[in-house]
This record gives C-alpha cells, structure tokens and sequence, in this order.
C-alpha cells in the first residue's frame, strides 16, 4: 500500500497521516514519483523510547524513604500481612464455615495422630514427638499462613532425610558402641578427667540418652532449618523454587518413597538391625535383610500381611468412592485400635518377642532450646530440607489457591513454614511442611479456612493429654505398614511415565535421572543431581534449538515453517530463517553452522572459492590459455546464489550477549561480501537495545530493523526492484 503525493495535500495533512496510519505511512526521506514510490516505500514505524531514569542515588534515596517511613498506617498494613489471621479471623462466617471447618478438622486430626506415630521412626524419634510436631504446626501456621486448605505437618521425604541426619550424629555420638564398650569408655572418661578430648565429648553426651539425643539434633536442625526459610522470605529469593520443576519433585518424592520403604522393611520382618545412612544406603539395607532374613519375626511378619489385607483394599475403596462420600473411612486409626488390643491382649511382646512403641508419656516437656554446638553438624543438611519444605509448602498452597479461586503470597508462605520450623524446635519437634494427601482429604471434607486447623491441633492435643499411653503396645511393624500404604500415590508415578513421555521427553528423563538417583544414591545427592540435570538439559535445548526456513501463508502477512506445513510460499530471491532460542556464546556456533546449513550456502566457503578461480584465471592468463577456459573461470566467478536476500526473524531471540551481537555482524559481513544482503526482523526491545548499544549497525542504519517479517520481506523486493530497474536503464 503506497499513498502517492497527490496536488494540493498540505506538509499538515501528511503529517497527519502519519500520525494515524503509523504502519502505512514511513519514513519518506524523498518522495519519488510514479512506479519509484512503490520501490523506495517500506513500512518503518517510529517508536519513541521511554526515558530511562538511572539515578542511583535518587532510586536509593526514593526506596529508603519508602522502608523507613513509618506511619500508623503503615504499621497496620505491616502487621495485618505478618499475621494474616487478623485479616479473616475478624470476617470468619459462623454459619457459613463452621459446619466445615469442624468436620475437616475431626477427620484430618483423626488421620493425623497415627501418621504422627507412624513417621516419628522414619524420623528416628520416639512416637510422641510426630504428636507435638503436628500439634505445633497446625496452631502456627493457623497464625502466619495465608493459604485456606493446606495442611502442615509432618510429610514422609522430609521425615525421611531428619532420620538421616539423626542416625549419623547418633554414630558419631558413640550411641551405636556395643554396651561393653560403651561402659569401658565411660568408666574411662570418668577416672581420667582429661585424657582425650574425644573420650570427654563422648562421655558429656551421654549424659542424655538416645532418645534424647535424637530429638535434640532433629530439633537443632528443625531450628536452621526454620531460619534459612525466613530468611529466604526475607531476602526474597523464592525463585529458588523455580529450579524445582514439577518432574523433578515427583522423580525425587518417587526416588525417596523407595527409600522409605526400604528403611521401613526391618519393622516389617521384625529384624534387629542396624539403620544404614549416606551414600548407597538403599542397597545396603536390603544387603543387611537379606543376611538376616532367617531371624524374621513370624509374628511381626503375620501382622504385616494382615494389616496390608485391611489397608491397601480400604484406601482404594476411598479413592474409587472419594465423591460420594462425606468424609473418608479412617481405616488407619481402625487398624491401629484393634492392633493394640491385639498385641496387649495376645501378650505379643512378652510371648513373641515383638517390637512395640513402648511407653508414650502424656502432657508435655518443658521447653528447651537447640544445642548450639551441634549448629556446625546439620547447618549443611539442613539446606535442601529447608528448600524442599518451602518449596512444596508454595506449591501446594498456590495449586488450591488457583483452584478455589483466591490468592496466597508466596513470601508470606516462607515465613509460615520457616516460623512453623523455629517455634516448635523448642519444644521438642522436627522439621514439617505442607502435605499433599492430607491437604487432599481436609480439602474435600468441606475445609473453608484454617480454623479446621485449629480443630486439628484439638484432637491432637486430646491424644496427648489423654489417650497416647494406651498406644504402649502398638506394634511398630503396624505404624511401618502405615507409612509404606501411604507411598502408594508417589510410587504410582510409573503407571504415568508413558503419557509423559508422551508429552516431553525431556522432563521423563529429567523425572527418571532423579529419582534414580534419589533412590540409588542419597536423597540429598539425589535432589542436588536433579536440579543441576533439569538445568544441563535447559543449556542443551538451548545449544540445539530449532532453525527453519520459513515460507508465506498465502493472503496474509503470516510466515510459518516449511518443515512444519504445506503449501507455503517462498518469495523469489529471498530466504527467511527462524532461530527459535536466545543467541550467546553456548550457541553461537549452532546458530552459524545452521544458517549455513539451511540456505545452502556458506559465505566463507564461496569468498575461498572466488578467491581460488580468480588466482587460477590469473595463472590461465599469465600462460596464456585459451580463451574458453578463461570464460569458464569467469562464469564460474560471477555463478549466482540464487537468493539476494536473507531475512533472520528474531521473534524467539529473547536477548542477545556480546558472543551474539559479534556472530550477527559476522554473519552479516561474511554474507555482504558475496552480494547478500541480511535483514533482521521482529527483533524485541532488549534485543535492539543490546544491537544499538553494541554498534550492530552503521551511521543511518538503523530503519533495517522490521517490525515484521513480512515488512523485511516487501522491503528486499522493492529494494532488489530498484537495482534492478537503475542497472537495465544504465
């Protein structure tokens, strides 16, 4: 479309042409008459840049003024979004909420206090410390949480690296001595005040007993733990979690779910046998049952079939009638009665020699803050539990969020989860987080807020203050059989590998390298393999990324890949060629050799061979060869490309470094060299910025940067046109 001066239009009325036809109207530097305007027009809109203040000192001056004032309205808003409780609480619908709430509560606290036992050994706690754990957790992140339907608590993979954590200290303690040993070394310690230092730090710390111990360095942990999380929230860098993609926490839950279940098979059988940690533990564990599998507990292995003949049926019964029941049968807490009145009544300790919980004391113990000292111990492992647990606890939160249509502040989720970790560590817990199956279930009972977490800690509390030493003769092989039917959903994930696969196969093998790993190795490696996988294969995609041709849609403006679709028309003389991935020094290489690939020829390699036909025409002349095969060398010289024109279109470039800017002048002047000429298209603004600030283009330059492709395009014709058209009139 060409708008030709026409007799009588004033400067003013063009002008205002431009002004309301910015894509039909450019930058018309002379007017030429007749068929030139139609050559020499090519549709250049202006963009006036913003004005960019780079002040440092008035953006310091401006953000301190905004942190340090401070004003009681300020004050209001800072406390109302630290303690987001005093935002609904106050508007909590009675009517409305606490049928739900009530009944969401009862049922979850139900679910909860066997979980809570269960748990507590994957943790290698005694059972009433899983008990205050959930208790604590629910009361505050009652308080500091923003998220309706979450539940926080105890969740087995973070159980599962406390345990961890727990046996090597245990070890390094001198709690795993045999007893005659262990005696040895305390007498000795006791008789030599100072003989050796080590002797002394083993005999201080056996002051406390195992338990005791356990739980001082999962609660000293708990404590890091808790602050790494707020000050994660603090400094602001959730965007840690996006390195935590969905295939790489479910391959690493998945990978870690076997190594529950491993942990949790001696309580199965019934043996006595030493807890294997750090690398490899996985296979060494089942090294160990299977050279002890002749000491199995018949009793213990009995109870095991038959608590798996009740649960696995049940659950699915659950699952398969989820919507039309009212709330789920709490089939775990059945399981756990009636195996308690089996085992004191049975006298199947006494007679069988089976492993109980032992004695639950009820009330609570008195406060007692972190052990500084083991601080220096767990501050390394407490990194990925901390990552993990807030890196779920967002994730969670966000999906029902999504789901029930409000919304939850992630940064405020860090401080929830982190004070959930640091409050309690003084009272005797370990590490929580949020928890999917859990959340499911307080979810489809009707939960509306987190007052059912509240009704929670209620049912919890009354199990601590009343009901807990009843548990004395519950059988641990019972509370394992609990935690291994609860991994039923992660081990799952292998009925789902074939859609994945299906829809990318990147993230399968991102998803199985994880959990592989999770499993074979350690956890701890296993999620630090993954994340450092998930991103080798982003710099792969990145380093190979997809380059085709593309062709014109037919009566549109559009231009899509030839590998990809029929029927595309390509413009005579004209190549257009897509880089679908950011241009920088991983790539640059792949983006040259692509390029070359694709329009079938390689600058470098035409100049080389020009340049070897002129010396041979020179060497012709000199001898004085005939004048056929100087006219064959001449031909061969001035052979024809077949396109004039190649036009890059950059809308999938998203930045560009220096390696990049300095490839595309590369390109550009190897390309000019033998009379092609290259035009950029659909260039973003930082991808401009970068080309303007690093010299791409020559003084005046700069309008060969198009909107569009097909405005490159119309801009080649009618330039090639043009020579054309001067080149037959000389």
């Amino acid at each position: 479309i060409s708008f030709p001066p026409r007799e009588g239009d004033s400067l003013l009325n063009r002008d205002i042409m431009g002004r309301v036809f910015p894509n039909l109207l450019g930058n018309l530097t002379e007017m030429p008459e007749g068929d030139d305007v139609k050559r020499s027009f090519h549709h250049r809109m202006f963009l006036e840049p913003q004005e960019k203040k780079r002040s440092m000192k008035a953006l310091v001056v401006k953000q301190a003024k905004k942190t340090c004032s401070c004003t009681p309205a300020r004050i209001k808003d800072y406390v109302f979004s630290f303690f987001p409780v005093l935002q609904w609480l106050p508007k909590y619908k009675l009517r409305e909420y606490l049928l739900g709430d009530v009944m969401s509560g009862v049922i979850v606290g139900v679910l909860l206090v066997p979980q809570s036992i269960a748990y507590s050994l994957l943790a290698g706690q005694e059972p009433i410390y899983g008990l205050y754990t959930s208790f604590f957790a629910s009361i505050i992140y009652f308080i500091f949480g923003t998220s309706r339907h979450i539940s926080v608590g105890i969740f087995g993979v973070i159980c599962l690296m406390v345990g961890q954590v727990v046996d090597r200290e245990i070890q390094r303690a001198g709690y795993d001595l045999e007893p005659a040993a262990l005696s040895v070394l305390t007498d000795t310690a006791a008789s030599v005040n100072t003989t050796i230092s080590a002797v002394n730090q083993t005999s201080q710390k056996l002051l406390c007993d195992k338990s005791c111990y356990a739980i001082t360095v999962a609660a000293t942990m708990t404590f890091i733990a808790g602050v790494y999380q707020v000050a994660m929230g603090f400094f602001q860098v959730g965007f840690v979690s996006v390195y935590l993609s969905d295939s790489l926490l479910s391959g690493f839950v998945t990978g870690a779910s076997f190594t529950i279940l491993t942990s949790q098979a001696r309580y199965l059988l019934g043996l006595d046998i030493p807890r294997s940690s750090g690398i490899g533990s996985l296979i060494a564990t089942w090294i160990n049952i299977f050279r002890n599998i002749h000491k199995t507990n018949i009793c213990d292995l009995i109870t095991s079939f038959l608590c798996f003949l009740v649960l696995i049926p049940t659950k699915e019964l659950n699952e398969h009638f989820k919507s039309r029941l009212k709330a789920p049968i709490p089939v775990e807490l059945v399981v756990i009665v009636a195996a308690t009145l089996a085992s004191h009544f049975g006298e199947l300790r006494e007679t069988y020699g089976s492993s109980v919980a032992g004695h639950i004391p009820t009330g609570f113990l008195p406060p007692h803050p972190p052990d500084w000292s083991l601080i220096p111990n767990v501050a390394l492992d407490a990194i990925p539990i901390a990552i993990i647990g807030f890196a779920i606890t967002v994730s969670l939160s966000e999906m029902f969020a999504k789901k029930h249509g409000y919304t939850v502040r992630a940064n405020q989720e860090m401080y929830a989860i982190g004070f959930c970790n640091i409050i309690p560590s003084f009272f005797h817990c370990f590490t929580t987080s949020a928890a999917l199956a859990k959340t499911l279930v307080k979810e489809s009972t009707g939960c509306r807020t987190q007052m059912s977490g509240m009704v929670t800690s209620l049912v919890i509390l009354l199990v601590l203050l009343v009901i807990a030493p009843l548990f004395y003769s519950l059988q641990k092989c019972v509370l394992a059989v609990i935690t291994i039917v609860n991994l039923r959903g992660a081990l799952r994930k292998f009925k789902d590998l074939p859609k994945m696969w299906h829809l990318s196969r990147v993230d399968t093998v991102i998803w199985l390298v994880t959990m592989a790993a999770s499993a074979l190795i350690s956890t701890e490696i296993g999620l630090l393999v993954g994340v450092c996988f998930s991103m080798l294969c982003v710099i792969f995609r990145t380093q190979r990324p997809e380059a085709p041709l593309l062709g014109w849609v037919a009566e549109s403006e559009t231009y899509e890949s030839l590998s990809a679709y029929k029927n595309l028309q390509t413009k005579p003389g004209i190549m257009v060629f897509r880089f679908e991935a950011p241009l920088y020094y991983i790539n640059k290489e792949c983006f040259k050799s692509t390029l070359y690939k694709q329009t079938g020829v390689n600058p470098v390699w035409v100049k080389a061979a020009k340049k070897k036909a002129a010396k041979r025409m020179l060497r012709e002349k000199e001898v004085d060869s005939g004048g056929n095969q100087t006219s064959i060398s001449m031909d061969f010289v001035s052979e024809p490309l077949g396109f004039h024109t190649i036009v890059i279109d950059c809308c999938a470039v998203q930045f560009l470094d220096t390696a990049g800017i300095r490839t595309l002048k590369e390109v550009c002047k190897d390309y000019g060299e033998i009379d092609v000429q290259v035009l950029l298209a659909q260039c973003n603004p930082s991808v401009r910025s970068s080309l303007i600030r690093g010299e791409f283009f020559k003084e005046g330059e700069d309008h060969l940067l198009f909107h569009s492709v097909h405005q490159a395009v119309d801009f080649a014709l009618g330039a090639q046109g043009h020579s054309g058209t001067s080149a037959s009139k000389n």
